[in-house]
């Protein structure tokens, strides 16, 4: 293993970010190096860069620093052979046949054990049942979102569970699709929704136009890897109110598609830049960037009635 071992500069050019994050992550959270070197400073072995990579990951998703090293603290070491082994046998969620769902409740810890099943009725069931009782914000945001995370972390740490995340999300996109279906919006599409170019994160927009559906927004969605071009060319013939463009990482998070949205010659009057990707100081001047579904769905309900208010006399 000591061959293996890194110095904290090496895992920080692996991962991406800064040392003094790396020392951040050690001294707030305890994901520091493990491996004594006799003279030399202590090493990062091969399991803490697994665990380093579920932080890393966790907190562009948006995750707080906190609950994330909590997640990666429970990542199973992985071995040179590309095993894995728990690193505590009483680590809760702990190893490769579990999927850690936080502190969500009953039902996302059975949505989880059901996705660790594949068994495709039991998670419709649960997601469907959840979405009556709680809507779809409250569905996205104590269900879908803790296990949905939960498959992205354990995958990290394992390269495993490839086929949970795809059905899971095809169970996903199918409630969601069943709740626009259900309620159409009595007016006119006000919203546009948009994955940024090359973006193939689509659930969380797809939880949105079923969000908006679920409050009467009349939108139209376009779905993953949408280019600038198309968004545009859609702009300037439906003329939407707002346009809402999501970016799951920081790679597809281009200001200039939101500089084009806001030049554009048919302009929007709100442009929202949705998702962990974008980053907040590097927005255009008159771009918002929602917190949370729940805010995303509140600017929406804004637009739209601001829009139907009739105009005073």
């Amino acid at each position: 293993m000591a061959d293996e071992a890194l110095s904290a500069g090496a895992v920080a050019r692996r991962l991406g970010v800064a040392v003094t994050t790396l020392r951040t992550w050690h001294q707030r959270y305890g994901l520091g190096p493990s491996q004594h070197v006799p003279g030399h400073h202590r090493r990062y072995t091969v399991g803490d860069l697994a665990r380093l990579e579920v932080m890393r990951r966790l907190t562009a998703e948006g995750v707080s620093p906190a609950e994330a090293a909590r997640w990666a603290r429970q990542a199973p070491d992985t071995v040179p052979d590309g095993s894995t082994r728990a690193r505590s046998r009483n680590a809760r969620d702990g190893g490769g046949t579990t999927i850690p769902v936080g502190r969500a409740g009953p039902a996302a810890r059975g949505l989880a054990r059901a996705a660790m099943r594949l068994d495709a009725a039991a998670i419709s069931e649960t997601i469907s049942r959840t979405i009556a009782t709680d809507g779809v914000v409250g569905t996205w945001d104590r269900l879908l979102r803790p296990v949905l995370v939960g498959i992205g972390e354990r995958h990290a740490a394992t390269a495993a569970l490839i086929e949970v995340e795809h059905l899971v999300s095809r169970c996903v996109s199918t409630a969601f699709a069943a709740v626009t279906a259900a309620r159409p919006a009595p007016g006119p599409p006000r919203i546009l929704l948009s994955c940024a170019d090359e973006e193939q994160h689509s659930l969380p927009l797809e939880a949105l136009a079923a969000a908006l559906a679920e409050v009467g927004v009349g939108h139209r969605i376009l779905g993953a890897r949408v280019p600038l071009t198309a968004l545009l060319d859609a702009v300037g013939r439906t003329g939407p109110a707002a346009v809402v463009v999501w970016s799951h990482t920081r790679v597809t998070a281009d200001p200039a598609q939101l500089t084009a949205l806001l030049t554009a010659p048919r302009r929007p009057l709100l442009v929202l830049a949705a998702g962990p990707g974008w980053q907040a100081d590097a927005l255009p001047a008159g771009v918002v960037r929602p917190l949370d579904l729940a805010e995303a769905v509140s600017l929406a309900v804004t637009i739209r009635d601001s829009l139907d208010r009739p105009a005073a006399s």
